[in-house]
C-alpha cells in the first residue's frame, strides 16, 4: 500500500528496517536511528547509481534490491511453517 502512495521510493522503508533487524538486533533503541541513517545512506547510493546510469529513476534501483529481498522474506518465512 505505501509504494501506490509513495512510489517505489517506498521500499526504503519497508526494507531498510528489516535489513537493520537482521545487522543490529531488535533492541528498539538502536533500531530505530539506524534504520534512519541506513535508509538515508541507502538512498544517497541509489541515486548515485541512477544517476550514473543516465538519469533513470530511482524507484528503479530501489525495486531491484526491494523485490529480491522481500522474496527472501517470503521464503524464509513460509519455511518456519514448515517446521512447526
Amino acid at each position: 500500500m505505501i509504494a501506490s502512495f509513495t512510489g517505489t521510493i517506498g521500499f526504503v522503508g519497508l526494507i531498510i528496517p528489516h535489513i537493520t533487524r537482521i545487522l543490529v538486533g531488535p533492541d528498539h533503541r538502536i533500531l530505530i536511528p539506524a534504520s534512519a541513517l541506513l535508509g538515508g545512506i541507502f538512498l544517497v547510493w541509489t541515486d548515485a547509481l541512477a544517476r550514473l546510469l543516465g538519469e533513470m529513476p530511482v524507484g528503479i534501483i530501489t525495486a531491484f534490491f526491494g523485490a529480491p529481498f522481500f522474496i527472501y522474506l517470503l521464503k524464509k518465512r513460509k519455511s518456519c511453517y514448515y517446521a512447526a
